[in-house]
């Protein structure tokens, strides 16, 4: 009788264990789906989170499709991690797909991308779809009748958006699909409801924000105030440079601040500077990129009237591929019908030019520094035969 009792505790514990352990994971699961890191140090974050919030008409039980648009380093991810940790306890699955661009670039990532969509909102073991059309049924299949909350991050085609969200009845009502992206037409060809532009950070948050990284406290030491708020300037509030160069001029001395700013005025930051470069990277032929380099190296605020002409009179197409830089946030139309660029985007444009040929500007396909122009035809560095190959501008 003893042996028999000690038999069936034996069998009871083992399955309490498993019955355990299977609750641990569940729990695991859940957790490390649902809770992402944010930032650091969230300045700004809950005023755009409210304005988000306001454009996903939280209270409708239609699917909305809601974009967050605009330049590298601008905050993009930081707000659509801030606003899936604001709403994911109302949805019945969620799901944040990060990287969506780079992982879509590798061998079967859009069935990657599927497959890790229905794990993170299923719940269930890792599923294998095999080739990308058999996972668009699956995603209809498994989540039509489904509240979910998926945001779709760092998208720039419109093939990631087929594959993973390519038709509202795909999802239950009351589900919300939020994605961010460089690229506003993406949106538009999606047929998204609403589309929030990420804009630069105030003075205020950009000073903050920078503090934070610099001096680790809310606000830059006495004697670094004035060149913090020259470097703020020279960031102009974007929330990536102000991390990258806050982070790296941490600790240093008065002296140190000082030189990097000089540098940094003539040569941008490498790692800015690659961030920003995924756009101009993505533009989709040599006219488009032609296009931008010359915007940023001889028209920015200049009236658009004027510049057209000129552009088309290069074979640049003027008129759609502005109308392509436009929609991809690289450069923009004012009020007052000028062409206006972000100081860092005129910046990755102007470097990648002087890249071309860093110690000799005689080499480089455009120049726009009156001394260079000037002394390059002084010393007779470009022979007559190559003169009209050159751009530069007085």
């Amino acid at each position: 009788m003893l042996d028999l009792f000690t038999i069936l505790l034996t069998i009871i514990c083992r399955h309490e264990a498993k019955f355990i352990k299977k609750i641990v994971g569940e729990i695991s699961r859940e957790l490390s789906s649902t809770y992402l890191f944010i930032a650091f140090y969230p300045v700004g974050i809950n005023s755009r989170v409210q304005q988000l919030n306001f454009l996903l008409n939280a209270g409708s039980n239609e699917v909305c499709i809601v974009g967050i648009c605009g330049m590298g380093g601008i905050g993009k991810t930081t707000i659509a991690k801030a606003m899936y940790y604001e709403l994911f306890h109302s949805f019945d699955g969620k799901c944040f797909l990060a990287n969506v661009r780079e992982i879509s670039q590798q061998p079967n990532g859009h069935v990657k991308l599927q497959e890790q969509l229905l794990f993170d909102i299923l719940k269930t073991d890792k599923i294998k779809i095999g080739n990308v059309d058999r996972g668009m049924n699956m995603i209809k299949e498994r989540l039509h009748s489904r509240k979910v909350l998926l945001i779709l991050d760092d998208v720039d085609e419109l093939d990631q958006l087929q594959a993973l969200a390519g038709s509202r009845d795909w999802f239950g009502s009351g589900s919300r699909i939020i994605v961010t992206t460089r690229d506003k037409h993406v949106l538009t060809v999606l047929g998204a409801d609403r589309v929030y532009m990420a804009r630069e950070m105030n003075d205020i948050e950009a000073l903050e924000l920078f503090s934070w990284h610099a001096f680790r406290t809310s606000h830059p030491v006495e004697d670094y105030k004035e060149l913090s708020e020259q470097i703020v300037d020279y960031c102009g509030r974007l929330p990536l440079a102000l991390e990258v160069i806050g982070s790296f001029l941490f600790g240093r001395s008065i002296v140190e601040w000082k030189s990097a700013l000089e540098k940094l005025r003539r040569i941008p930051d490498d790692q800015i500077l690659k961030k920003l470069q995924i756009s101009f990277d993505g533009l989709n032929d040599d006219t488009q990129k032609d296009l931008f380099l010359d915007i940023s190296c001889f028209f920015v605020g200049m009236d658009k009237e004027y510049v057209l002409p000129i552009l088309n009179g290069c074979d640049f197409f003027a008129d759609i591929g502005l109308g392509v830089l436009t929609q991809r946030c690289l450069v923009s139309v004012n009020e007052k019908n000028k062409l206006i660029m972000h100081d860092l985007l005129r910046d990755m444009g102007r470097e990648i030019v002087r890249a071309q040929s860093p110690n000799n500007p005689g080499r480089r396909s455009r120049l726009w520094i009156r001394e260079e122009v000037a002394d390059i035809l002084r010393r007779n560095m470009v022979s007559d035969s190559n003169l009209s190959s050159y751009k530069f501008m007085f």
